[in-house]
């Protein structure tokens, strides 16, 4: 019976956030883990928080516990493969974790970091609380090379909030392997627990984990050998089969360290920044003086009686959700923008805005235009507002070069945008790992039109001298379509911009952008809106530059 199988939480598992390693959406791992009757899982990718806004939300649809944490790899390690997961406990480790995943990213290029032994004990050097990374907990993954020193060495930094993972998937040894895990334990004076080391929801998915490694290490499946995994055994394995496993205590021990995690994204709490608010002056007083302002500019001859309703309106809703710091920290870059001479405009939604005429974010007047401000901001919709302003092509830099002299590069990034596979790049990277030609590869994928679907596949293969039906073409298309809407790495969102009171890097992880002097967030457009969290959207518009070069020349 159900009832009677040992309760069990996951708490080593990495998704396809952790780029061409993990082969499962989050969504489809907390799906997995519900039914599978786990106690809980963590979401532990590599060096990255990338995908745990996803996690979250299917979580708690779910109804399952969600820990969050990070797994990493200590660079100047003396066996080479130092391992830890680390899992925050509440939202002072949440915070510490994020600043940490942010220090090893920052020191690296793209897609990259550097965790040093060192930054352990550093990193909790500023925080209460005794040893490296309060709040947080770890998990020791050994090596083949791991020494008793080393574990008393992470044992030190985390007391009594460390556990060597014993990670058993079928292997011939995995008798002789736990007795060693259990003596390497003892010796480092740590206790164990069970973890999965798990990289798919189901076992299904390993032709694709397969295929994610040898596109990660640019070759080939055939040529790929011990990088890729002995068996299909990374997966959320039944509760039945992990008893069989792992000994009754290290199932529990998972419960125990689950139970000491209560940290979840509902808490995260975004503060506005404060220096668009004079001294003395609260956030509403000022949006209301400098609205005031604004209607006496727009109306010379009178504030229209219509007008005047709408912006108390408009007022009144901002003030309730709390939104003043907003609309007044867009002012501020339309006020430096002009400063300069540099032409802007806000558009979109906000245009259906009469604050936002008054403050010139946008020129459409609401005694012409009868817009629905609700359109643009609501009670019932819960969203936050979204102000896109566009600045001269040619001279938007100097208005993100702004941002970061007026916040520090510790309060302003820009948020990301995950890039996905589409069927070509599917097709490309596939096609590569499968060892077909590039000329193969580039006959398909140059002869397919944006319009074509999946069933036309076929017929395109047909063209190009290949036969649908031959075993390794038909798990071409099979892979890339498995494939298909996987993330592939994260880049830089075209100007939107997350701005906050506190340093970023303890509410969400910063890391380089491929551009210098560019650092970008963790987390997409997508995943601030679901969380509630604002950004400013600074664009570039060719057309404005061209309009000012008009100017200059008419004047």
């Amino acid at each position: 019976m159900a009832d009677a199988l040992p309760a069990y939480a996951e708490l080593h598992c990495c998704t396809n956030f952790s780029f061409l390693r993990g082969a499962s959406h989050p969504e489809e791992l907390v799906e997995r883990a519900q039914a599978l009757g786990y106690s809980a899982l963590a979401i532990t990718d590599e060096a990255s928080l990338a995908g745990v806004v996803r996690a979250h939300h299917a979580a708690r649809s779910h109804h399952l516990k969600l820990l969050l944490g990070a797994e990493f790899r200590l660079v100047d390690a003396p066996d080479g493969s130092f391992r830890l997961v680390l899992l925050a406990q509440n939202r002072a480790g949440y915070g510490n974790l994020s600043a940490l995943i942010t220090l090893a990213r920052r020191r690296s290029a793209k897609g990259g970091y550097r965790l040093l032994r060192s930054d352990l004990q550093q990193a909790g050097s500023h925080s209460c609380g005794s040893g490296a990374l309060p709040d947080c907990l770890a998990l020791w993954i050994p090596g083949p090379n791991s020494s008793a020193a080393e574990g008393r060495w992470l044992a030190a930094r985390f007391p009594d909030r460390c556990w060597l993972a014993v990670e058993l998937h079928a292997g011939t040894d995995d008798a002789s392997r736990l007795a060693m895990l259990r003596e390497l334990a003892r010796a480092s004076g740590l206790p164990t627990v069970a973890a999965g080391d798990v990289h798919m929801h189901l076992r299904a998915r390993r032709p694709l984990q397969d295929t994610l490694t040898a596109i990660r290490l640019n070759t080939t499946l055939f040529a790929a050998g011990h990088a890729l995994f002995a068996n299909g055994e990374r997966h959320l394995r039944s509760r039945l089969r992990l008893a069989r496993i792992y000994p009754p205590e290290l199932l529990a021990a998972t419960l125990e360290i689950a139970a000491r995690c209560e940290f979840s994204l509902d808490e995260l709490r975004y503060e506005y920044p404060e220096e668009v608010v004079p001294d003395g002056q609260t956030p509403s007083s000022f949006l209301r003086a400098e609205v005031e302002k604004g209607l006496r500019w727009r109306y010379p001859g009178g504030v229209p009686a219509s007008v005047r309703e709408r912006v108390e309106h408009e007022l009144l809703l901002i003030g309730e959700l709390s939104y003043e710091p907003y609309f007044l920290t867009v002012y501020d870059l339309v006020n430096f923008a002009r400063s300069r001479n540099i032409l802007c405009q806000g558009r979109g939604s906000a245009a259906n805005s009469a604050v936002c005429y008054c403050l010139g974010i946008s020129e459409v007047d609401p005694a012409r235009s009868h817009l629905l401000f609700e359109r643009f901001l609501s009670r019932e919709r819960g969203e936050p507002p979204d102000i896109d302003v566009d600045f001269e092509h040619e001279r938007r830099e100097e208005v993100i070069q702004y941002l970061y002299a007026r916040y520090g590069r510790e309060r302003a990034a820009l948020t990301a945008t995950v890039i996905t596979y589409r069927t070509r790049s599917a097709l490309r990277d596939v096609g590569r790992a499968l060892a077909f030609g590039n000329a193969q590869i580039d006959a398909l994928t140059t002869s397919l039109a944006w319009w074509d679907r999946r069933e036309q596949l076929p017929e395109r293969l047909r063209a190009v001298g290949l036969d649908p039906a031959a075993p390794r073409v038909s798990k071409w298309l099979t892979l890339a379509e498995a494939l298909h809407g996987f993330p592939r790495h994260l880049s830089q969102h075209v100007g939107g911009f997350v701005i906050s009171r506190s340093p970023l890097a303890r509410l969400v992880p910063v890391e380089n952008a491929a551009m210098p002097e560019r650092t970008v967030i963790q987390w997409d457009k997508d995943d601030l809106d679901s969380l509630g969290l604002l950004k400013v959207d600074v664009l570039a518009l060719g057309m404005l530059s061209a309009i000012h070069r008009a100017l200059d020349l008419v004047g």
